[in-house]
Parts: C-alpha cells; structure tokens; sequence
C-alpha cells in the first residue's frame, strides 16, 4: 500500500503538527497517507465513518486510539469539523461539497490542505459515476482561490496502468509565513 507521492514535498510543513493541531488524514479508507506520516513521527488524526476501515489503520501501525475518529462527515445537520483546528487536512477520493467550507476553517492559519479526486472526466474510465462525486472543470482550484496555491493539477493520469481523470491541488491557509511553528506547538515540544 503506497502513498501518495504528493505528500513527500511538504514533509517539512507536516513535521510543524503536533498533539494539539495533528494532521486530519479525512475519510481516510485504508490510511495509506495518514500511515505515511505516522511512521515518520508526525501526529495524524484518521477520520472515517467505517469502523473496520480504522481497525484495518490501527493493525497497521501502534495507534492510540484517540487517534481514530469514527465519525460521519455527511451528517443531515451540523458540522463534524466544528471546534476542531489541523495543521494540515488530507482528502484523497472523496467528495462531499457541503463540507469543503468546514475543511477550511479547520485548518490552521499557515496549515495546508491536499486534496485530490476524481473529475468528471472519470466515468470515461470507469468508477465513479454519480456526478455529486465528481469534480466540474476548475472547481477544487477555485474553492481554494483565496490560499496561496503550491500544486495544481486537473487532467488525466496513469494510476497502476488504469486511467484516471482526477484533480488536486496543494494549498496553505493565509496567515502564518511558510514553516512557521505556532507558538502553543513550539512550546508543546520545549
């Protein structure tokens, strides 16, 4: 089970979590990228509403099991996110559009968000089909217009020889230089 390569150029800006703002690896699956990060001593929160997904995590790796968060993030009301702050979110396969403004206010003022999906572009190679799953051209880079962009991509790739029209992109919340520690981090680790 490999990670994705995304993650690895922002290696530095991950080691900024810590216990209070861990990175949110969000409707996690399997936690392939959440386990990444993990195994190189970055706090990670892994979020999913299937609980044999977050056994299938914690097999994988010693995991405290306040780091496992069985949660619904399609609730018919109220917002999963609320009161809860991330030094960085990742979102890989999912979409849920009503949660993309609670996905920014969660992040940290300085913290990223990589996120990555399919397009609708998708059902010319397969699953999924049901456009509320799927991306229109230009939407995931414009949600996250206001934030400084590190990555963009929307287009069609190669993934284990099967295509895949997906997009991304890597993005950091104003408000804090790039690599800053916040203060309440930085005296966590003193």
């Amino acid at each position: 089970m490999n990670h994705s390569t995304l993650l690895e150029p922002y290696l530095d800006d991950f080691s900024q979590a810590c216990d209070e703002f861990p990175v949110l690896d969000l409707a996690c699956g399997e936690g392939r990228n959440g386990l990444f990060l993990a195994q190189l001593g970055i706090p990670v929160v892994f979020a999913d509403i299937r609980k044999d997904a977050l056994h299938q995590v914690a097999a994988q790796q010693e995991i405290e099991a306040t780091k496992l968060w069985q949660v619904d993030l399609e609730p018919a009301q109220g917002n999963p996110l609320a009161d809860r702050q991330f030094s960085a979110i990742l979102v890989f396969r999912y979409l849920h559009r009503p949660l993309l403004p609670a996905i920014k206010a969660a992040i940290r003022p300085g913290g990223l968000v990589i996120y990555e999906t399919f397009t609708v572009e998708q059902p010319k190679f397969g699953r999924p089909h049901n456009p509320d799953f799927l991306l229109k051209p230009g939407e995931l880079q414009q949600c996250f217009a206001d934030w400084q962009t590190l990555n963009s991509f929307e287009g069609t790739v190669s993934n284990n020889g099967k295509e895949q029209a997906i997009a991304r992109v890597v993005a950091r919340k104003p408000g804090m230089q790039a690599g800053g520690v916040c203060d309440r981090c930085d005296s966590l680790r003193a």
